[in-house]
């Protein structure tokens, strides 16, 4: 585990008229997978990675010592469910903020999240721009202050947790390819390899392959290798039903 020194203020360190930097634990069981996504929030301007956990009662000894703004939460932890910790940190007053991370798809776990008061929800395996996109709505989220003139205010700050961000695709893709792509890969329960989307889309197998990868690197899709009878496994490709709206926007 890795932390900061005593605990600190709640603007410590902020510049005359700035806010002040989200400081965000990283609480996950796997050591490869926490220095990942320490080095994820690390990338996002105005967020600062305080320190990784790997179970329950290494975050509670954190948090006990450290101002912490943020947990980017597993739920599976070795010592305890992580969204019973997060009970016990609302039944104890205290003020830390929770994206819950997990590979789990149950519903049910997402409503008892957002009964909690759960920010964000994010599912494994994700990568850099998924996390990126959940903290700049958090961030945005926490930039309102004041008091709401009426509902449309309070409606606008809770659409920052839950609209998603524009982002620039990467170079030589385009939205409405893209977007193409991924309607094909909905449309096919059983999934598709790239040579599938490639023939459906009219486009190259390679750039089809591109346009999936994209998908998977945003957390639409999920890819599992096929082996057949000789040479190489074939990568199958597979829209999650989790995913949802223009995925050109992601």
């Amino acid at each position: 585990m890795t932390a900061s020194g005593p605990a600190e203020g709640p603007r410590a360190g902020a510049a005359a008229g700035r806010p002040a930097e989200v400081r965000v634990l990283v609480v996950e069981d796997d050591p490869v997978a926490a220095d990942a996504h320490a080095l994820y929030v690390g990338r996002v301007p105005g967020f600062t990675a305080v320190g990784t956990a790997h179970s329950l009662a290494e975050a509670t000894r954190v948090l006990e010592r450290t101002r912490v703004d943020l947990l980017l939460l597993d739920l599976g932890l070795p010592d305890g469910h992580g969204l019973r910790f997060a009970r016990g940190l609302r039944a104890a007053g205290h003020p830390v903020d929770v994206i819950a991370v997990t590979s789990a798809r149950d519903l049910a776990v997402v409503r008892e999240s957002v009964s909690l008061g759960v920010v964000q929800y994010v599912l494994k395996p994700f990568a850099f721009p998924t996390l990126r996109e959940r903290l700049l709505r958090y961030a945005e989220f926490r930039s309102t202050a004041g008091e709401a003139a009426g509902q449309d205010d309070v409606d606008r700050a809770l659409a920052a947790l839950r609209t998603p961000l524009p982002a620039e695709l990467p170079k030589g893709l385009s939205a409405p390819t893209l977007d193409r792509v991924a309607a094909l890969l909905r449309a096919a329960p059983e999934g598709m390899t790239a040579a599938g989307a490639a023939g459906a889309a009219g486009i190259s197998r390679i750039t089809a392959r591109r346009y999936l990868e994209h998908l998977v690197d945003t957390g639409r899709a999920d890819r599992t290798p096929r082996y057949g009878q000789v040479g190489r496994p074939e990568l199958h490709y597979r829209w999650l039903a989790a995913a949802a709206g223009s995925v050109s926007k992601v």
